[in-house]
């Protein structure tokens, strides 16, 4: 199902494009603020994005240029009734994939987004979250939240092999196998204690990454300790 973010702040429009897009198999979140926007973005990625120009707290160019900042291939549409030429040129000037203004067809924005789509791929699919953790696989860059964290290879690759299998227990010898042994380069068990442990620390020592007494490592979504 394609996920799609919607900003804007007017109830009777956010309802009759979310109504018609659902009807189409798309899953549709209308946020009526910049902020609860952005909050929902660094918590899961979607396929697309449709923002107003004029919000309560904010403009929508300022919001497109921070999505662009994070997630460059993700499609992005201005919703919106400025149809001043200086105010389209701005918006694809600020990292917008295309500009619909008010009033339009809903059957034409289906269209739009589908072909941004097409061309875009599955940007979503490449941010995997848990918690307040975004993996990001183009860019081989995590975040907590708004700050990037730095790390290295192996950590990089032992949180990557963890969230791809969030909710699910993986054991000590596989992450051993699957990170070290497969590339020749044999260590022993005290090496992934160390390179979790560093990793942790880096993260904050977040709440979702558990430790399976002598068995392995799973993460979860939600925020209570083990």
């Amino acid at each position: 199902m394609i996920a799609i973010y919607y900003i804007e702040d007017d109830e009777s429009i956010a309802g009759m494009v979310k109504e018609y897009l659902e009807q189409r198999g798309c899953k549709v979140s209308v946020f009526r603020t910049i902020a609860d926007a952005r909050e929902a973005f660094l918590g899961r990625v979607p396929d697309a994005a449709l923002v107003d120009w004029n919000m309560p707290d904010g403009r929508g160019d300022a919001l497109c240029r921070w999505i662009r900042s994070k997630w460059k291939e993700l499609p992005v549409i201005f919703l919106t009734a400025r149809s001043d030429t200086r105010d389209v040129v701005s918006g694809f000037q600020n990292g917008a994939d295309d500009y619909v203004v008010k009033p339009f067809e809903l059957e034409v924005l289906d269209s739009r987004i589908r072909a941004l789509l097409r061309r875009a791929g599955n940007v979503s699919g490449q941010c995997l979250t848990c918690g307040s953790i975004m993996l990001d696989q183009n860019r081989m860059m995590v975040f907590i939240g708004e700050e990037e964290i730095v790390v290295s290879q192996s950590e990089y690759q032992l949180l990557l092999l963890l969230i791809r299998n969030k909710g699910k227990t993986v054991t000590r010898e596989r992450i051993l196998s699957d990170l070290w042994d497969k590339s020749g380069s044999y260590v022993n068990d005290n090496t992934l204690t160390v390179t979790m442990k560093r990793l942790r620390e880096k993260l904050h020592n977040p709440s979702c990454i558990k430790t399976v007494r002598s068995f392995g490592y799973r993460m979860e979504d939600n925020r209570s300790d083990t």
